[in-house]
């Protein structure tokens, strides 16, 4: 799959202000240090792209959900400081995002020069969409390059608004990266296809269900979402996570994989435990006798060995959602173990942002795969094949 919007690399730079919307939406701890910068370090190229090309560079991104408040928890301020390291050259910190202040730093700013201004959802009118914000953050620049893949799916005023008040706008490198690899694992791959399913809900996950089911192999489905389908086969679940509202449809896409041919896997076994405190109680039980009352937690060894021998002779895996509450150790290893088969299969892995990608970090295995995605939300859009409203903005190759 090639995109066919404009990118980066259609647009003379030199000497220009240029906008580039970056998602340095990452995690941070209690005391405010960045946990996780893998989603900083995937706009490097197109920054310094920009700074090589003697463009003046201007970062804007979001961090959080401030609600549209000033909250220095969520200040970009430990960004500039990391992003300069990375970069190995002065980054200046704006205050704000708008202003006099802005305004000044901006003027004068020499080629090459790199700003990044504060978080944009301290204005409600970032997520508003609002014009006249989009048209002052507009004015800061003569180029705009949404490198934000990972808010690609929001209709903002940094990602939709600020396009109609740019002479000229295009896609980042991580952009183009993205679409290219969600699309063409869903469009185009390499058979044996294994889509790896997990996470908490199946009616988070409803459209890349229908969408997948009817271009993969074989589904494995784990996570708390698989509990929706074990009920829905019949069997008690205790007080493991549902949607009882989901339970036709579950089913009804069971039965859909297994006519068409689609090899459809569900867990065979279980971590459980007694209560949802860290110090309760846990066991391993097949998935037909989950004690009443304990919770489905993670995915058991069992089924460990069957996902992992599912995948082993898959050419192209797709996987989103982790196996299990794999933030607690006790009930980590279902995930950490998928990640390690998949790293371990001879494939085209994809995989999809947010807990998935933590997951494979933790796992050590951010390497082996051969694409990650930093979009949690906006990768499920377009796995369901989607409309993207910061992708539509911006205009097609000429």
């Amino acid at each position: 799959m090639n995109l066919t919007k404009q990118t980066i690399d259609h647009i003379d730079l030199r000497n220009k202000r240029v906008i580039i919307r970056v998602d340095f939406n990452v995690p941070l701890d209690d005391a405010g240090q960045i946990t996780d910068d893998s989603r900083i370090r995937a706009a490097l190229p197109t920054i310094n792209h920009a700074v090589d090309e003697g463009a003046s560079v201007i970062l804007c991104s979001h961090l959080g959900r401030p609600d549209g408040k000033p909250d220095p928890n969520l200040s970009l301020a430990p960004i500039a400081k990391r992003l300069q390291r990375l970069l190995d050259k002065p980054v200046v910190f704006a205050h704000d995002c708008l202003g006099d202040e802005v305004r000044a730093l901006v003027g004068q700013m020499k080629p090459g020069d790199v700003l990044l201004l504060e978080n944009l959802r301290f204005h409600a009118e970032e997520e508003q969409n609002d014009e006249t914000f989009a048209s002052q953050l507009a004015s800061l620049g003569e180029v705009y390059v949404n490198e934000a893949f990972g808010t690609a799916h929001r209709s903002h005023a940094s990602t939709v608004g600020i396009t109609k008040f740019m002479k000229v706008s295009a896609a980042g490198y991580l952009m183009k990266r993205e679409v290219e690899a969600l699309e063409g694992v869903v469009e185009n791959p390499v058979r044996p296809f294994v889509a790896i399913l997990g996470g908490a809900k199946v009616s988070g996950k409803i459209g890349v269900i229908e969408n997948l089911g009817k271009r993969v192999d074989k589904v494995i489905i784990g996570g708390g979402m698989a509990f929706t389908f074990i009920k829905a086969m019949g069997h008690e679940i205790g007080r493991s996570l549902v949607e009882n509202d989901m339970l036709e449809f579950a089913k009804g896409i069971q039965e859909h994989a297994l006519s068409r041919g689609v090899k459809f896997y569900l867990p065979v076994d279980c971590v459980v435990a007694a209560s949802q405190e860290p110090s309760a109680e846990t066991k391993i039980v097949p998935i037909q006798e989950i004690p009443e009352g304990w919770y489905g937690m993670d995915i058991g060894p069992a089924s460990v060995k069957l996902f992992s021998e599912a995948v082993e002779n898959a050419k192209t895996i797709l996987w989103n959602g982790p196996m299990g509450v794999f933030e607690r150790d006790a009930f980590s290893r279902g995930t950490l173990s998928m990640a390690h088969a998949v790293a371990n299969a001879y494939a085209k892995t994809v995989v999809g942002g947010g807990d998935t990608a933590l997951a494979v970090h933790r796992a050590g295995e951010s390497d082996s795969m051969a694409f990650i995605s930093t979009g949690g939300g906006a990768a499920l859009q377009l796995l369901e094949g989607k409309h993207m409203p910061g992708l539509a903005a911006l205009p097609n190759q000429p």
